[in-house]
Order: structure tokens, then sequence, then C-alpha cells
């Protein structure tokens, strides 16, 4: 997907880039797979605010993907790749021999009329779902699920592949985007390939106006606020207010957040760099 630029007519279109969307084969998604959802603004269900900085933004409808793809054995032929505002990587419509159609994650090389298969006696090809345990040592890997049959959890960004590193019993070593390698059941499904829309890290917004459109409101520093309302607040002068923290007191920089004893530790091979 190539990234477009344009003429500096304007001080923002200078550094502004775009997706040039030529992957995309069909603007309206399915009208089945898809609803109306309200934007909650940073709110919980009692109205306060629990995630800062969110609200206004472009409104959207929600697109059902299918991350369990849990019709097995049953060929489905690729009817179109899409656009997803809900997230960075492109997503494709997949119609089965029996006429349901869901959507699923577009990996890099998917294209309109190929036929995707799920099950253990797939082929390990580009968008076909298999156990790890019957895929290849060494292929990329995306859309990869933590417990088999709960869907895929890990790995769903534009852009993201693992590669599977080996198999120890009944657990194999997957080596994660970040760097960690983790034991994940050999039983738990992933799909091959590298998920679509590689370049997305390449878009430049451009200007302020880019963020409001996504729902991303502006950033007040924490030193500029009273105490009231953050922990490095107030004082005279521009003091720091101390180490920094959220507005909670949960430290930023150089505390560990992780759980030092918790439950998926052991599965831990080695930890991201």
């Amino acid at each position: 997907m190539p990234i477009k630029t344009y003429r500096p007519t304007t001080p923002s279109r200078r550094s502004t880039s775009v997706a040039t969307l030529e992957e995309i084969t069909r603007s309206k998604p399915e009208r089945s797979l898809v609803k109306a959802f309200k934007a909650a603004a940073g709110r919980n269900s009692s109205g306060r605010i629990t995630v800062w900085h969110r609200g206004g933004g472009q409104r959207r409808l929600f697109r059902y993907i299918d991350f369990k793809r849990d019709k097995l054995n049953i060929p489905a032929k690729v009817v179109a790749i899409e656009y997803d505002p809900n997230r960075s990587a492109r997503i494709a419509l997949l119609q089965y021999v029996d006429g349901e159609k869901r959507y699923i994650l577009a990996p890099v090389g998917l294209a309109v009329g190929a036929v995707l298969v799920t099950g253990p006696d797939a082929e390990p090809s580009v968008g076909n779902m298999l156990p790890l345990a019957r895929i290849p040592l060494g292929m990329q890997v995306h859309n990869i699920e933590m417990q088999p049959g709960r869907g895929g959890q890990l790995v769903r960004g534009a852009g993201l592949a693992a590669t599977l590193m080996s198999r120890e019993g009944q657990y194999a070593n997957i080596k994660l985007p970040s760097g960690e390698v983790r034991q994940i059941n050999a039983q738990c499904r992933a799909t091959i390939g590298q998920v679509g829309n590689v370049d997305h890290a390449s878009v430049v917004y451009g200007k302020a106006g880019h963020s409001r459109w996504l729902g991303i409101r502006p950033t007040v520093r924490a030193r500029a606020m009273n105490p009231i309302d953050h922990p490095m607040g107030g004082g005279e002068g521009k003091s720091t207010g101390g180490h920094p923290r959220s507005p909670w007191g949960q430290y930023a920089k150089g505390m560990k957040t992780r759980h030092p004893h918790g439950k998926s530790e052991r599965f831990i091979v080695s930890r991201r760099k």
C-alpha cells in the first residue's frame, strides 16, 4: 500500500501523508455484518471520565470481525477487501459455500477470488487458519489464540506478524512483534501470513484536526494543572511536582507495571528488549 504526499500548498499539507487505498475493492460494508454504536467519549457507565482525551470524531459503523473462524473445513471465497475505520488493518469479506458471509483481517498478499479454509488439514498458505501444532516452523502468523477455541487475541494490528520458533511438548514458542518469546498451547489456532496495510505506521497526520476526526481531544500537561486535578499540578513557578505519574498516582517511568507473580509469567520464555 503506497503512501501519498501532497504539494506544500499550506503548512499542514507540507507534512501530511495518507494511504492510497489501492487495495480496497469495495467502498460500502456488508449490511448484515455492521451495527451502529455510540462512542463513549472516555466515560464509564456512571458518566465519569475514566479515559482522558477522548470525544467527538467521525461517526462510524462497527464491523463484526470473525476472530474465531470456527467454520472448520468449509471453503470460503474472498469477495472483497474493505476499509475498517475501527482498526488499522484492512478487512476481507468471505463468502462460504453455504452462503454465509464473514469478515476477517486481510493479510498481505490476499487477493479477491482466493479460497480460504480453516482446520487442522488446511494448507499452510496465506489466509488459512491452522493449529500451531500443524504449522511449519519459521512461518509468519497473526491473529493468534491464547486459549483453544477462544478466538485470536494476539498480533492483530496493521503490518504485524509473529514467528513460530519451535515446539516443546504441548506448547509452541512464538516470537511476538515486541521481541518477547512466549509459550502458547499448540492446539491454539493462528492465521498464516502478515497483517496487511504494512505502511500504516508511515502515515503522517500533518495537523491537529486529523486527530479530532479520530476522536482524540487535546492533551494538557500535568504541570499546567492545579493540585486538585493532578498529582503533578500546582506549585510556585515551573515546579515539576515530583516524579512523572498518572492522575491516580501510578508512576509512568521506570516502574514495572506487570504483576511479579502473575499467572502468565511462567509462559514467557524471554522478555522483549
